[in-house]
């Protein structure tokens, strides 16, 4: 004991002198201690060396040695080396970390309650192995920085953390970090968090989550700057609760075995949102920027899913949903794949939106609530799946036709959709393009209203291209409705037509270009706008602003059944058209089928000319130029038209 004592003695005159770094070593974790910060060092009964509030028993002193290293303080780095672990810890916060290890397994007890130095312990990550991990209980924000590390655990998380508090994992600039966990086990996920989690820094994340999810925090997750890279799950690819933000970087999640991202409301009663989200409770996701690229095959999965509402006001997301529908023996009823899906309302106020749904009753975007579309947003979205319905006992098929379709009640059916709501839809502003087929495939559908006062609105759809359960308005923007086997604009409730620019477009009689339910007592409005119909109007329209028909006066609602009159005139299929209302001119590309009869409305009296070259401003994604300048043609008779006086049938329903 006098030789172990006098050799530290000897260590510390040298230590004080030269101003140096004092290493003490316990196994694989070394302890720096700076001579500037060590202040004095104590003896207890002969056993234990205290230093800077850190004690240790002289039994468990492998070696003592003074030396030039620089130490960051607040700084605790782990580095892995195959079937092992080194820890260094700094001096500052030694008395606060308990560091235990077994091979390249390191599990930290952080003690302290309050800041060390105005700052968090940072515990730094580098080195590789294939049977490691790191575990973090403690109870103040911390730092995880990942600094160029490899680590897979076969027995569990790649990452623990039980720490309830707030925890930033950043991954260094220049960095890239591979993180894997096992593939089987308790695990929640490859990176778990108790706390919130605060994804960031200018390096990439690498993630594999064998068991379940690849990310899982207990609280809310943001990610900000990093590039993610989610390659494989069983589960979600980021699962959240209380909500998630993104407001920039770039995130990959492909090979998911179920959604994308989600995120959960943590308790039982939402906070609503609060300020700066503090203490916020919503199951609420926000993306304000980056990129965010998901792909999902999954039976019924979302490629990003809330449990609240849902707030894009920026970046890019383009989101790939495959799997078909699923029956959902807690709710009782079918369930299908989308790419944004929302518990609660929805509201789109810039960014890029890409969606597609390939597999049966997908649908682009999906809300129980509300959805609000506005300003810069840009949204693309294609459906291509069959209709899927379930039996009594929850088994799934695909029906291909829309009478089979209607055999079935709504729990028991999902059919492919760009758009669909519960609650009512407005769109305000932006871009939204739409394609839809296979039975059932409406472009937008509103369980409530639908209105359109701004932006453009393309659909192409193999059902109703744009349809509400209640009242349908279009007071502005520019809509183009196009339905291979159903109605282009369709409302269940009254339709108006109020103003913008309208080119809709329906199959044949009996179906129309803008209905409304006449058999409900509503109708058709025209008050206003610039409007091309193929396919003619619904019987019983109320026109307060003139419209006219190509060819010969007729009146009646296209052929509908019960509106009392012939079809609406002819039209060229294939053709450019050019539609000019006062000092303004539409020119409009005609499909290669659609509805009988042609009628076009403005506020005033309109001149219509056929085979024109266009040019201007393209839009409805290459079938309309707005405002257009045009050549050649010859003109096209027109001849006031009038709405039938009776109800047609609504095979829109």
């Amino acid at each position: 004991m006098k030789k172990i004592l006098l050799a530290i003695t000897l260590q510390l005159s040298t230590f004080s002198l030269f101003a140096q770094t004092l290493n003490v070593q316990v196994g694989n974790v070394t302890y720096l201690f700076p001579a500037a910060q060590a202040g004095s060092m104590s003896y207890s009964s002969g056993t234990t060396l205290t230093v800077m509030g850190k004690a240790f028993a002289l039994s468990d002193i492998d070696n003592m040695y003074v030396d030039e290293t620089t130490v960051t303080d607040n700084l605790v780095c782990i580095a892995y080396s195959s079937s092992s672990a080194a820890v260094t810890i700094a001096g500052n916060v030694a008395q606060y970390v308990t560091p235990t290890i077994n091979g390249a397994h390191v599990s930290i007890a952080q003690t302290n309650t309050d800041a060390v130095s105005n700052d968090e312990i940072t515990y730094q990550l580098s080195g590789t192995t294939t049977n490691g991990s790191f575990a973090l209980a403690g109870s103040y924000k911390s730092t995880v920085s990942l600094a160029g590390v490899t680590l897979t655990n076969p027995s569990g998380a790649a990452i623990n953390i039980t720490n309830s508090k707030r925890i930033q994992l950043s991954a260094k600039s220049g960095t890239t970090n591979t993180l894997t966990d096992c593939a089987s086990g308790a695990q929640k996920a490859c990176v778990y968090s108790k706390g919130q989690l605060q994804l960031q820094g200018n390096g990439t994340l690498n993630i594999t989550g064998n068991t379940k999810h690849g990310i899982k925090s207990a609280s809310y997750i943001s990610v900000k700057n990093l590039t993610l890279n989610i390659t494989a799950t069983v589960g979600d690819g980021i699962n959240c609760e209380e909500y998630l933000e993104i407001k920039s970087g770039t995130i990959t999640l492909t090979g998911i075995g179920d959604d994308g991202i989600q995120c959960d409301l943590g308790g039982t009663t939402s906070t609503g949102i609060t300020n700066n989200h503090e203490d916020e409770d919503t199951g609420n996701i926000y993306i304000s920027g980056g990129m965010v690229n998901v792909t999902v095959t999954a039976a019924a999965a979302k490629g990003i899913k809330a449990d609240g509402d849902m707030y894009v006001t920026g970046g890019t997301i383009t989101a790939s949903t495959a799997g078909g529908g699923a029956w959902d023996s807690d709710e009782l009823k079918t369930k299908a794949a989308a790419g944004l899906n929302a518990d609660g309302n929805m509201v789109i106020s810039g960014g890029t939106l890409t969606l597609t749904s390939t597999g049966a009753g997908g649908k682009g975007i999906s809300a129980d609530g509300t959805l609000a579309v506005t300003d810069s947003a840009a949204i693309i979205v294609s459906t291509s799946g069959q209709a899927v319905v379930a039996s009594a006992s929850g088994a799934i098929s695909t029906v291909s036709n829309s009478s089979t379709l209607d055999r079935y009640s709504t729990n028991y059916k999902s059919s492919p959709k760009g758009i669909k709501v519960d609650g009512a839809v407005t769109i305000s502003g932006g871009t939204i393009y739409v394609t839809t087929s296979g039975a059932g495939g409406e472009g937008i559908e509103s369980k409530s209203t639908l209105d359109i006062t701004g932006g453009e609105v393309a659909v192409n759809a193999y059902d109703d291209a744009i349809n509400s359960s209640s009242h349908l308005t279009v007071s502005g923007g520019m809509v183009y409705a196009r339905a291979t086997n159903n109605d282009g604009i369709d409302a269940n409730g009254n339709c108006y037509i109020k103003g913008g620019l309208v080119y809709a477009i329906s199959a044949s009689s009996p179906e129309v270009a803008i209905d409304a339910n006449t058999e409900g007592g509503y109708k058709l409005y025209v008050q206003g706008g610039t409007i091309v119909a193929i396919g003619g109007l619904e019987s019983g329209s109320s026109l307060s602003q003139s419209c006219y028909s190509v060819g010969s006066s007729s009146s009646g609602g296209g052929g509908r059944p019960g509106g009392g009159g012939s079809s609406s005139g002819s039209w060229t299929t294939n053709t450019w058209y050019a539609l000019t209302v006062g000092n303004n001119t539409f020119a409009f590309k005609t499909p290669s089928s659609g509805g009988s009869g042609l009628v076009v409305s403005g506020a005033s009296t309109p001149t219509l000319k056929s085979g024109v070259t266009a040019s201007g401003t393209g839009i409805f994604n290459g079938v309309g130029y707005y405002p257009a300048s045009v050549s050649g043609g010859s003109s096209v008779s027109l001849s006031s038209y009038s709405g039938g006086n009776s109800g047609g049938g609504h095979g829109g329903w």
